[in-house]
């Protein structure tokens, strides 16, 4: 309960594979969510969606199977969110279309209301330039899938207040996630190391000298990355993936961060990973 003794809630925006993820683990630790997409497909196939990935996280351990379970509500409109005690966007990785949903965002909302960008390369402070009340923003990056993986990264800005980092850790306690301050730049810490090591593992595929197979295997026998790059890149989102890439090249010039032409085909031919069947490797129906 909060301090006026209504019980937290929590608005997730954005119905894709990280909204969907995000919005699974807060309904399976009881947190009511109102999950927000103006794509009423997107929509109409949420609950069906959440229902799936909870029943994956009961069967893998990653949730409770006991104790309550969140109230879903689905909703097309910002205004949905203004009982929210905490808000997540959690749209695609292009600024423009972030700083759109968090104005929307804070139209909505009770002044202080937290704000978090689930982004994985956006600088914060990028999106504070074009945002209502920055003190309220605050980059949370989620892993994936987020039930899964429990410890994420915590980016403040420069302008991102106290207030705001305190309910960041009340939403991450409720959530049973730990947290991970870090400085504010293009990519932060995960991103900045791990989508230029999987771009150059996709560039040496591409270069013939060794399978996509070989390389995992090789990145989990000699390094121990728990499942390879290759196979990290189809958990994110191939697409996901070229977006960061895209971001952290535009803004730090880094060449390396430059997307892999083989990176790019397939995002051009509909392989993106797990959520379409197929990427570096094939999956089954799930």
């Amino acid at each position: 309960m909060t301090g006026n003794g209504v019980a937290p809630q929590l608005a997730v925006f954005g119905a894709g594979v990280m909204g969907i993820g995000i919005t699974t683990l807060a309904v399976g630790r009881g947190v009511p969510v109102t999950l927000v997409d103006v794509d009423s497909a997107r929509l109409d196939e949420a609950r069906a969606r959440v229902r799936n990935e909870l029943r994956l996280a009961h069967m893998m351990g990653a949730l409770p199977r006991t104790g309550p379970i969140g109230e879903l509500r689905l909703a097309a409109s910002a205004s949905a969110a203004a009982d929210a005690t905490w808000v997540i966007e959690a749209i695609t990785e292009v600024a423009e279309l972030k700083a759109k949903v968090h104005g929307d965002i804070a139209g909505a909302v009770a002044p202080g209301t937290l704000r978090i960008t689930n982004t994985s390369s956006i600088p914060v402070d990028e999106l504070a330039d074009r945002v209502p009340a920055p003190e309220d923003l605050v980059g949370v990056h989620f892993m994936n899938p987020p039930y899964l993986i429990r410890t994420l990264e915590v980016i403040r800005g420069p302008r991102t207040g106290d207030p705001a980092m305190s309910a960041v850790d009340a939403l991450l306690a409720t959530l049973d996630r730990k947290g991970i301050v870090v400085g504010d730049g293009p990519g932060f810490v995960t991103s900045r190391v791990l989508h230029r090591m999987i771009n150059d593992a996709a560039n040496v595929v591409e270069e013939g000298r060794a399978t996509v197979e070989d390389v995992d295997a090789l990145m989990e026998g000699c390094l121990g990355h728990p499942t390879g790059p290759l196979r990290t890149a189809d958990l994110i989102g191939i697409d996901n993936l070229v977006d960061s890439l895209w971001v952290l090249h535009e803004r730090t010039g880094d060449e390396g961060c430059r997307p892999s032409e083989l990176l790019l085909r397939k995002v051009a031919e509909g392989n993106h990973g797990r959520k379409t069947g197929r990427g570096f490797y094939e999956y089954g129906a799930r």
